[in-house]
């Protein structure tokens, strides 16, 4: 959390539709009682200028005053907002590993699912085609990777998009399948020795090694949700969905999309 130049003391929280950690934030916020202007910065450009004066140009972010918090951790939220939040239990590495291959699994399972030509359709208000968020959820496991071979995590981590050639269905199941081999390739080998309390190199806060994998496996998790959301409002019933068996004890937001109406795919395509 930093701080600067104060202009009035209303909590504000900036934010983009289809953010998984920024509609986290605004569930914990409202769980809580704590009002706050919403400010989406893909529908308003002033908003990213109003975090300017932060020296940010990143969501989610969430300010009070003079000061900020980065809306993915939330214990910073908590304090800046004036919330209890007490001691948070995650979920043993062993398993979080088992709930990413799932996660990975199930991706390859709806994408395979997609028709060729709905790849190329938009998300309903934000400009991330069928086809680009399910490359994303097989390129948050490997920011994981990169960040083991000495890459720190930043935002542009993941806002990274694919090439045109890497945006078809066979591509991107095979990214997925890449991934998974890698994934397990990985804790097989140097991750048997991590030390999962060691401060993770990442953009968004001081967090642990098991807090960033808990922050991969969800974030993960909810973009693969949000394809499966996307398979229903094509009338597409998806494959063996995931469920609680795979998102149970996992921090991740209670709803899949800002307006979460299968519906809206339709409207938007």
């Amino acid at each position: 959390m930093d701080t600067t130049a104060a202009t009035d003391d209303a909590i504000r929280v900036y934010w983009m539709t289809g953010c998984s950690s920024c509609l986290r934030t605004k569930e914990f916020l409202a769980r809580h009682g704590v009002p706050f202007l919403s400010r989406n910065v893909l529908e308003d450009e002033t908003a990213f200028e109003e975090l300017s004066r932060f020296g940010l140009k990143q969501v989610p972010i969430v300010t009070r005053g003079d000061s900020w918090a980065n809306g993915q951790v939330l214990r910073d939220v908590a304090k800046l907002c004036g919330i209890a939040y007490g001691e948070q239990r995650m979920l043993p590495v062993d398993e979080m590993r088992r709930r990413l291959d799932a996660v990975l699994a199930g991706a390859a399972r709806f994408i395979s699912q997609m028709p060729d030509e709905a790849l190329g359709r938009m998300l309903p208000n934000r400009p991330r085609s069928f086809a680009q968020l399910g490359w994303h959820i097989a390129n948050i496991a490997d920011a994981f990777l990169e960040h083991e071979n000495g890459i720190p995590l930043t935002f542009d981590s993941y806002m990274r998009v694919p090439e045109v050639q890497d945006e078809t269905r066979e591509e991107l199941v095979a990214y997925c399948g890449e991934m998974r081999r890698r994934m397990s390739e990985w804790f097989d080998g140097p991750g048997r020795t991590r030390d999962w309390s060691a401060r993770a190199d990442v953009y968004y806060g001081e967090q642990t090694m098991h807090e960033f994998l808990e922050r991969t496996v969800w974030h993960a998790g909810q973009h693969t949700r949000q394809f499966m959301w996307v398979l229903e409002g094509m009338d597409i019933k998806p494959d063996r969905p995931l469920g609680q068996e795979t998102f149970g004890g996992l921090p991740m937001p209670e709803k899949v999309w800002d307006e979460a109406d299968p519906a809206k795919v339709r409207r938007a395509s």
